[in-house]
């Protein structure tokens, strides 16, 4: 590819590029191996899983709607702003110009009779690329041609240009005995039937392991995985009765391995649709019990669920946590479900006595479950809600959580 970037780029601009797998890897290569010799511009992204940005030059800034995989890279450098809010906001920025796109990079797929797909993900890119100054996609062969992604006509492609690698790829997490533990836990509260939305991580990919043996499951989610693969294969995942999109895996965003891009391409029982209807609180409300899975930093003993920072540091996101909550709790028979490990790597609790960054706030909280338990929060009063929480927290800091209780009381 010898496209000089000197001729696109001007001083200032915003360059929106794919994100997640979805990132135009051919792209993104190039103009961080030329963006020396450019003036300053910002790149907006989201999650990171290719080693693209690992070390680019410092006229480049970088902005995101939370720090994913290999931001953490950019954050913890100082060169990651970080803007608080629920992803589908975010997404909507765009739409309506409040967020605004210079120059949009994106990975499209093509059809044999030339259709074009945004492939791996129907995000914000396709709203940035509306309003855009100049729309480079990177045409890879490698991608899968997804339907409910179809790039729309009103989005114009000013370059197109061939991939030179196949799409990045996200392998599932070696399980480990914590997670299992968690998704025993986790998967007592998931009936026959529901509907499930789930994060990246460890823990997501032992609760889905952990559900072969369940019927009927169906999938409506912010992304899917190769764990996803298994479900069908296996049957547990028939989408039979979610009460809309019947026998339809509904995503946002394809996050995996060569092995899920296979299944997904040209594949009419999976639809990669856009953030107003994954994550829209009008459509989650019909879905049938909608099991939301996310994961968190720390939970306090009111219930109040951190995802994104800790010690001040921005290490999480937002995200579609919040959204899925809230359309969990509107699903008749949903259930929202917050998992994570009682302990940090560090040997500190994960249950604190107060959060210090407020992402599901204690209003919205339903369940959470560590490896040593659920504690049921909805309905309960905060007195109750502590106990259930310290019960939960690992025993060699359940001392220290009552101690501190009792001193706030």
């Amino acid at each position: 590819m010898n496209l000089d970037f000197s001729d696109l780029i001007r001083e200032g601009d915003r360059v929106v590029c794919g994100q997640a797998t979805a990132e135009p890897v051919t792209l993104t290569e190039a103009l961080v191996a030329q963006a020396g010799h450019l003036p300053a511009f910002r790149m907006m992204v989201g999650p990171i899983f290719s080693d693209t940005f690992s070390a680019c030059a410092p006229n480049i800034s970088f902005q995101s709607y939370g720090v994913i995989g290999n931001a953490r890279r950019l954050a913890k450098a100082g060169r990651l702003d970080v803007i608080p809010g629920n992803y589908s906001a975010f997404c909507a920025d765009f739409a309506s110009r409040r967020h605004r796109a210079d120059v949009v990079l994106v990975q499209l797929a093509e059809s044999g009779d030339g259709r074009l797909s945004a492939s791996l993900s129907n995000d914000y890119v396709i709203d940035a690329a509306r309003g855009a100054r100049i729309v480079i996609a990177e045409i890879n062969p490698d991608a899968p041609w997804t339907f409910g992604a179809e790039w729309p006509v009103d989005a114009p492609i000013h370059l197109r240009v061939a991939a030179r690698r196949p799409p990045v790829e996200l392998p599932p997490a070696p399980l480990d005995d914590v997670s299992r533990k968690i998704a025993s836990h986790a998967a007592s509260l998931i009936a026959d039937g529901s509907t499930l939305q789930f994060g990246v991580g460890r823990i997501p990919d032992a609760i889905l392991s952990s559900l072969s043996h369940a019927r009927n499951l169906g999938i409506h989610s912010g992304l899917i995985n190769d764990a996803v693969v298994d479900l069908i294969e296996r049957g547990a995942v028939t989408n039979a009765e979610k009460g809309i999109d019947a026998g339809i895996t509904v995503t946002n965003q394809v996050i995996g391995t060569k092995r899920l891009y296979r299944f997904v391409h040209e594949n009419e029982a999976v639809s990669v649709r856009p953030t107003l209807y994954t994550h829209g609180q009008n459509v989650l409300a019909r879905i049938n019990r909608l099991v939301a899975i996310n994961s968190a930093l720390q939970v306090g003993l009111d219930g109040s669920v951190n995802s994104e920072t800790l010690n001040g540091v921005a290490i999480g996101a937002i995200g579609g946590q919040l959204d899925f909550v809230r359309g969990a709790n509107a699903s008749p028979g949903g259930r929202a479900i917050i998992a994570l490990p009682a302990t940090a790597s560090d040997g500190t609790s994960r249950i604190v006595a107060d959060v210090e960054t407020v992402t599901t706030p204690r209003a919205d909280v339903d369940s959470i479950v560590t490896e040593w338990g659920v504690a049921e929060l909805r309905g309960c009063g905060l007195a109750e809600r502590a106990r259930r929480m310290i019960a939960i927290a690992a025993p060699g800091h359940r001392d220290a959580l009552s101690a501190q209780l009792r001193a706030a009381r």
